[in-house]
């Protein structure tokens, strides 16, 4: 556990994945914050400060079943590198800096939608392409029976290939197209609406 009590699992050998804490908002800010230029990754246009996300980041803080989840860098100590998470709980392996962050949110705020959520993916621009996005999303599917979500839902740019592409690859299928959605400042875009219906499984809740 790290020093808010939170529980950290080994996602491989190299970083860790756990529930977000108060103290991680600048962190998630400033990589979310890295992906409005390039116009892909979100629809906000300028950059987000703490005090505009503050509630956001409370409510999921707040949500059992709304997680967070950051993803650190680990760093060897004593000459040793991860291969369990016993390792991770023991501090015999040190994590750095957050790389990267995902968030299952409400599909909508209305409780009949409780089954359903959309997940969202964020990495720091020095860790694109490395997989590390899949790994997450793939880790975070794990967890969905376990928050009560049937069905994950990932809305995408329809010029964003790598991310389609790389929801495509776990699975996700097409359950919607809104065309000329978002006015992005320069051009108007498409969203695809992914979704996937999870299959039950034994994983605990992270």
């Amino acid at each position: 556990m790290d020093e808010h009590g939170n529980k950290k699992a080994l996602l491989d050998n190299e970083f860790t994945v756990e529930r977000a804490s108060r103290s991680d908002l600048t962190a998630i800010l400033a990589i979310y914050n890295q992906s409005i230029a390039g116009k892909q990754a979100t629809a906000n246009l300028t950059p987000v400060t703490t005090e505009e996300r503050a509630t956001w980041f409370d409510e999921h803080l707040q949500n059992r079943t709304r997680p967070i989840y950051v993803v650190k860098a680990l760093v060897e100590r004593n000459g040793l590198s991860a291969t369990n998470s016993e390792q991770v709980e023991n501090h015999d392996i040190e994590t750095a800096q957050i790389v990267a962050w995902g968030s299952f949110s409400d599909l909508y705020a209305r409780i009949a939608y409780h089954i359903s959520s959309e997940m969202s993916i964020y990495l720091h621009k020095d860790y694109h392409k490395k997989g590390l996005g899949s790994e997450l999303a793939r880790w975070m599917l794990t967890q969905a029976p376990s928050l009560g979500i049937t069905n994950v839902i990932a809305l995408i740019f329809a010029h964003n290939q790598p991310s389609l592409g790389l929801f495509y690859k776990l699975g996700f299928e097409q359950w919607g197209y809104m065309p000329k959605v978002c006015d992005m400042d320069g051009f108007i875009a498409d969203v695809v609406m992914l979704g996937l219906a999870i299959k039950p499984n034994s994983n605990s809740e992270l």
